[in-house]
């Protein structure tokens, strides 16, 4: 299949996968400017947000942190093959399904993006009930998380679908 085949075929594919991490891009760059211009850790505090910028060397929400760059670039090439893989998957996938993967590959390709370019995710959403405070995550966490989601959602209801046949 030639290059000008797969642009075309895909079109929808690669705007899709551009708005998440052109929204990713924005929200990132926004938060940094205002970072930069109140010089404090807490941006925004409200009862259940708070606006706090972190730098992440780890994946989603900060798991598998590492303070080794070689480890860190082992799992920076290990989440491009994995995204690689993911768009393969995708490229065959039609419908809810390949849309699951698509929000997957543009949430990953943004925090892939930050990874590459400042060795570190930049996380600033901060969700928390009282005391409570779940992990700092960003835009592209939340299409990673949606999409993976929607995947679960559509094996439960395939699963249900095959029990009854």
């Amino acid at each position: 299949m030639k290059i000008k085949e797969i642009l075309k075929n895909n079109r929808y594919s690669f705007i899709l996968v551009f708005v998440i991490f052109f929204l990713d891009r924005i929200s990132k760059i926004y938060v940094m400017h205002l970072e930069k211009s109140y010089f404090e850790i807490n941006i925004f505090q409200s009862k259940f947000l708070n606006i706090t910028p972190i730098w992440n060397k780890g994946i989603s929400f900060g798991l598998f942190s590492f303070d080794d760059k070689y480890k860190y670039h082992i799992l920076t090439a290990l989440i491009l093959i994995i995204v690689l893989f993911l768009i393969k998957i995708a490229n065959k996938e039609i419908g809810i399904k390949k849309f699951s993967f698509l929000i997957i590959i543009g949430g990953a390709i943004g925090n892939l993006y930050d990874r590459i370019r400042f060795n570190a995710v930049f996380d600033f959403i901060d969700l928390h009930i009282g005391g409570f405070h779940w992990f700092i995550f960003n835009v592209s966490d939340i299409f990673i998380t949606l999409g993976i989601f929607f995947l679960i959602y559509l094996e439960i209801i395939n699963k249900k679908k095959s029990n009854l046949s």
